[in-house]
């Protein structure tokens, strides 16, 4: 059995690459960019007006001018107009470009028109003003977007406006999901007094569209050549496998033995944590596929699935796809007791005092209670120690699954 540190250090030294796809900009948000996004032009490409109002040339209101006969009008979309008479003013929208000599815009509020005149009714403006010089933002060339960024609606906007209609993103995993258990019926159907309905998979299929990866879900026999067959091919087509069930000691879990039987090169079996501790994770080289495919083996308890997919699953998949896992943490709220020598995955609800997120033990009844998700809204990874007593105020690392 290994301690939680070494696990995670496992699972990370066995990121996948997933390589890369081109994809519509409008059906990016939530993937991981993968190139560089540069200014196509100055930004903005012209001197931009910033208000409706009247644009002058300044030398003419510094020298004492306040009525300005109205050469024209600038719209916002059309091309640079030119004023003939540095003593006049053209009338200007917001987002136009700024007529030629002219250097300074004065809102329509602070001015008068009456008669093709436009009188300055304010005593001080200052040059340039309301104008948004070109190339002020960014240049022509400066890199707009970093590759590797998640790209948000903010992202979209920046994207659209350089002209890029396509963009390279980090190809998604192939990923199945798969459950055993004779005992598991699915949510349709009536199980009888000795079966329940199948809730894992679902629950990892949803913690996968978290992170927009589309899985696939598959429910087998508690047979185990059926097992072996089945996992063969799975291994042939999938980049992951997610399991759940049949690899702690029962005389059913016959999953650790089908999947050495197919060669998958086991990297740890049980894990020093609780719930969660008779975790499965391999590798298996896939020369037909030209890239491994990577096997996470959770326990069928619902807990301990949930559990093992984000402390796990995420930051493997994070790293893969080249985005940086965020850390948090969060203070105990009241003063704990674990004996067992393990590291404690704790569910908890958070508040957020004064800046500072607390989190408050939740009481559950062990790995095989699901509701009891319902009533937390994450966990805290208390670690692996000698000590059984766990003061309030202690910082600990944070793993939150409701926003």
């Amino acid at each position: 059995m290994i301690s939680v540190e070494e696990a995670k250090h496992i699972i990370l030294q066995n990121t996948l690459d997933f390589g890369t796809e081109e994809i519509p900009f409008i059906e990016s948000v939530g993937r991981i960019l993968k190139e560089d996004i540069v200014a196509d032009r100055d930004f903005p490409p012209f001197n931009r007006v910033a208000m409706d109002g009247i644009a002058i040339n300044y030398l003419h209101f510094k020298n004492g001018k306040r009525n300005f006969k109205i050469e024209g009008i600038q719209p916002a979309g059309s091309a640079k107009l030119t004023m003939q008479y540095p003593e006049n003013c053209i009338e200007v929208m917001t987002g136009a470009v700024l007529p030629n000599n002219c250097d300074t815009v004065i809102r329509y509020e602070d001015v008068l028109l009456e008669n093709g005149i436009a009188t300055i009714t304010i005593d001080t403006i200052n040059t340039h003003q309301n104008v948004h010089p070109k190339g002020k933002d960014k240049l022509q060339n400066d890199v707009l977007i970093d590759k590797n960024t998640l790209i948000s609606a903010a992202e979209i906007g920046v994207i659209a406006t350089v002209g890029k209609s396509t963009v390279k993103v980090a190809k998604q995993p192939k990923v199945i999901i798969i459950s055993t258990g004779d005992e598991l019926v699915d949510v349709h159907e009536n199980p009888l007094d000795y079966q329940i309905r199948k809730s894992n998979v679902y629950t990892l299929v949803s913690l996968l569209e978290e992170l927009n990866i589309p899985s696939e879900i598959v429910h087998i026999t508690d047979s185990k050549s059926i097992l072996k067959e089945k996992i063969s091919s799975y291994l042939q087509e999938y980049d992951v496998l997610l399991c759940s069930g049949a690899v702690s000691k029962g005389k059913f879990d016959f999953l650790p033995e089908v999947f050495t039987e197919l060669g998958i090169d086991k990297l740890f079996h049980k894990v020093a944590q609780r719930p969660g501790k008779p975790f499965w994770f391999g590798i298996k080289d896939n020369s037909v596929k030209n890239n491994n495919a990577i096997v996470f083996a959770f326990p069928g308890n619902p807990i301990s699935t949930f559990v093992n997919c984000l402390a796990y699953f995420y930051p493997w998949y994070y790293k893969s796809i080249g985005n940086k896992e965020d850390k948090r943490f969060a203070v105990l709220s009241e003063n704990i007791i674990f004996k067992p020598n393990l590291t404690y995955f704790l569910q908890v609800k958070l508040e957020n005092v004064n800046g500072q997120i607390l989190a408050t033990p939740i009481k559950a009844n062990g790995s095989g209670d699901l509701a009891s998700l319902v009533n937390a809204d994450g966990f805290i990874e208390i670690p692996k120690t000698a000590d059984i007593e766990f003061k309030k105020g202690t910082i600990f690392p944070l793993i939150r699954y409701k926003k």
